[in-house]
């Protein structure tokens, strides 16, 4: 079975946990999903860049998640959560995963 990149699985989260407690209107069960996620993610980068890495891929994880909310009052709900998983996987892509 192929690896899932780090980078999909934090966008996933970010997008997914939105997803989850929206159409759910339960946000406890989206943060299940978005921490969820985040742990797995952050157990990648720690084994493919190293501990520091994966700090700060976590800290960028949590400030975009923190950072859609308000991003959300300007353009909108969707686009601020996609957008912030696209920085995200970005992020992640070139700090872990090109590495291998």
């Amino acid at each position: 079975m192929a690896k899932v990149p780090a980078a999909v699985v934090a966008a996933g989260g970010l997008v997914g946990g939105y997803g989850v407690a929206r159409w759910t209107r339960r946000r406890e069960l989206g943060g299940v999903v978005l921490a969820a996620a985040g742990a797995a993610a952050a157990q990648q980068w720690k084994r493919q860049a190293g501990g520091k890495a994966a700090g700060a891929l976590t800290v960028t994880y949590v400030a975009a998640f923190a950072g859609s909310h308000p991003l959300a009052k300007k353009v909108g709900a969707w686009p601020a959560v996609f957008g912030v998983a696209g920085a995200v996987a970005l992020a992640s892509w070139a700090v872990s995963d090109r590495r291998g």
